[in-house]
């Protein structure tokens, strides 16, 4: 199937085109009757759409339903007659008019410096990484790389390294690929980024069958990159690293492997590229009495093979994102759930949370000309920088233990409504559910009908701090019993410990762990470390989104850095090429002056986001176009090489 976003129009169905074009969004179609007919009448009022900062904006622009049915008799015309109208493609159009339909689209400004990020997102230009003539002839008996786990970023190092001709192979742990849409199979697992967003910029799925698809979904479209770039021969599965160690005679890595069986082999690389995100490592805590439980329990990473819910009382330990998708999945099944929350959670609305995408929409995505890049840069946008503004303290704001400025205020206002809305009836629930700390301080979720789940003659919400585990329940601090069937832990992983359990030998003898202690991982970008020469982090410390973007983005972005380091490392005859510490301290310097503006270090909460210092580990403070340039092009100037 030809998933290009300007696939051809081809023969279309009069019939088919027409009911397609009633679930169309009119901004999008504005900008597509603008490119196919060249008329800029389409660009201006009437017809101009009203700014909509909604995750998922209005379909129709905020148009009046005559203009609607205007743009949509235009564009039906224009899109069946498309090959005599020689429509103008995308390359064709200069930044200039790019960031103005870009504005036109979403209502509102699109700085000019956003068009570059934009169009490679869209999948106008491609990201990667190029040699300056040709891949050398002796490269495949000279170099190769290690990539170490085969999930999202692991993935898209791979299929770059193919294209550029240099020898790879994929470790990985598990038996099957995908990370963390492989491990995780609990109920109700789904991603909480809109799917047409959440994909390689060069490889869009534009049949995905929800707005946000479950994870055997997101685990089938990785499946399938793997096959269509013929990397799954690289991926050798069962493969845990056990230790990595520089060998500076020769500038080359050996990892030392320990497969299923426990038979341990040594392997050998130029370079080693560490995917294992930092998301992998389930937390559980340390809970008294834990091993006397005589039921089913475990984590919802590592959901229980052959467990069954029907009739049990189940207690559910945490209420973060796992647990906002697993409790409306189990509740109408199990006899009874207790949720145990020690802080609750800040969760958003959205009208697409749960709405499947139709086969009008897939429709357009698919044939209508410039439809699917456009759709794919209005939630770029909506979900990119937009956030980000209302996270920054304001110093003189009143209020800072409920908000941190005038604009995060007016977020909490417009999220408790939502909560109050659902609770319906059920205000008593309110002083549990309701967050005593700013919004967007923890992870922002999608309300999954969480609150009106709660409500269930069969769910309780239980706050009292728990004490220990006894072999029929957990007992609280309070002395209260609850008795349970299974014990499910919903309480997140070890995000601050990254590279855990691998264990990395630099040039002087010194482990990752030496350099970062227990819990303060640091790295230049949140990709090379000093003393680790021709080792590179992907999803490595504070390159998670706390305000918006997904890890596809990311990792397309890391990817095309480290790929360029190894084209200049091959290209100049170096062997190695190691970060400048004074580089690695400047950055990280900014990165935490720059935090300290920022919701994440705000004192009135915990979040994983932070290590036991405070110091936040895990998210990036920067906006996704200052990161995107940050990575565009490595200066070296931050390396030294040999």
């Amino acid at each position: 199937m030809d998933e290009s976003p300007n696939a051809s129009v081809g023969e279309l169905s009069e019939r088919e085109l027409s009911e397609a074009l009633t679930e169309a969004d009119i901004p999008i179609l504005l900008l597509v009757l603008s490119q196919l007919t060249g008329d800029r009448r389409w660009l201006e009022a009437p017809f101009s759409p009203k700014r909509d900062i909604s995750f998922f904006a209005e379909e129709g622009g905020g148009l009046p339903e005559e203009l609607q049915a205007q743009v949509r008799e235009a564009a039906s015309r224009a899109v069946g007659g498309a090959p005599k109208f020689a429509p103008s493609s995308h390359d064709a159009i200069s930044d200039e008019k790019l960031a103005e339909m870009m504005s036109f689209c979403v209502g509102e400004r699109v700085p000019p410096e956003y068009v570059g990020m934009m169009r490679e997102e869209m999948g106008l230009i491609d990201r990667s990484a190029r040699w300056s003539d040709r891949c050398p002839p002796d490269l495949e008996r000279n170099f190769s790389v290690l990539i170490i786990g085969a999930g999202v970023s692991g993935i898209c190092a791979g299929i770059q390294l193919k294209k550029l001709g240099i020898p790879f192979s994929i470790l990985e742990k598990n038996a099957g690929l995908g990370g963390t849409w492989f491990e995780n199979k609990y109920p109700g697992v789904k991603c909480d980024v809109p799917n047409h967003f959440y994909s390689y910029s060069f490889k869009p799925k534009l049949d995905w069958s929800a707005y946000f698809s479950e994870g055997a979904e997101i685990q089938q479209y990785l499946e399938s990159c793997v096959d269509q770039f013929a990397i799954r021969e690289h991926i050798i599965f069962g493969a845990h690293v056990e230790v990595a160690t520089y060998q500076a005679q020769s500038s080359t890595w050996k990892l030392d492997v320990k497969d299923n069986q426990g038979v341990m082999t040594s392997l050998h690389a130029n370079a080693v590229i560490s995917a294992t995100g930092q998301l992998n490592q389930p937390k559980v805590p340390d809970i008294p009495g834990m091993k006397q439980f005589t039921g089913s329990c475990f984590h919802t990473a590592r959901w229980e093979t052959g467990f069954d819910v029907k009739g049990k009382s189940v207690a559910l330990i945490g209420t973060g994102a796992s647990a906002m998708q697993v409790l409306p999945a189990i509740a109408d099944q199990a006899a009874e759930v207790k949720i145990f929350q020690r802080s609750p959670q800040w969760a958003i609305p959205s009208r697409d949370y749960h709405r499947k995408v139709s086969e009008r929409k897939k429709y357009l995505l698919k044939h209508v000309p410039f439809y699917a890049s456009w759709y794919r840069f209005s939630l770029a946008w909506r979900f990119g920088d937009h956030l980000l503004a209302a996270v920054y303290r304001d110093p003189s704001w009143p209020h800072k233990d409920r908000s941190v400025s005038k604009k995060n205020d007016s977020h909490r206002k417009y999220l408790t409504d939502h909560i109050l809305s659902e609770l319906g009836s059920r205000k008593d629930l309110l002083p549990k559910v309701l967050p005593t700390y700013p919004p967007y301080g923890k992870r922002i979720l999608v309300d999954n009908h969480w609150f009106k789940t709660l409500q269930k003659d069969n769910v309780e919400l239980v706050t009292d701090p728990i004490g220990a585990i006894e072999e029929t329940g957990l007992r609280m601090e309070g002395g209260e019993f609850h008795k349970a069937d299974a014990l499910i832990f919903a309480t997140g992983f070890e995000a601050t410990r990254l590279i855990s359990p691998l264990n990395v030998v630099g040039r002087s003898g010194r482990t990752l762990r030496d350099v970062w202690g227990a819990d303060d991982s640091r790295a230049l970008f949140g990709i090379t470390v000093p003393d680790f020469p021709n080792f590179f982090c992907l999803y490595g410390p504070n390159t998670n989104f706390g305000h918006g973007g997904s890890i596809f983005f990311a990792a397309e972005c890391q990817v095309r850095y480290v790929t360029q380091c190894l084209i200049h490392l091959v290209e100049n005859g170096y062997s190695e090429i190691d970060c400048q510490q004074a580089s690695y301290d400047d950055y990280n310097r900014k990165l935490d002056v720059e935090h300290a503006k920022l919701i994440w270090t705000h004192p009135g909460m915990d979040t994983w986001y932070r290590n036991e210092a405070g110091r936040v580990v895990s998210i990036m403070p920067w906006r996704l176009v200052d990161y995107w340039r940050m990575t565009e092009k490595p200066d070296w100037d931050h390396y030294k090489f040999g």
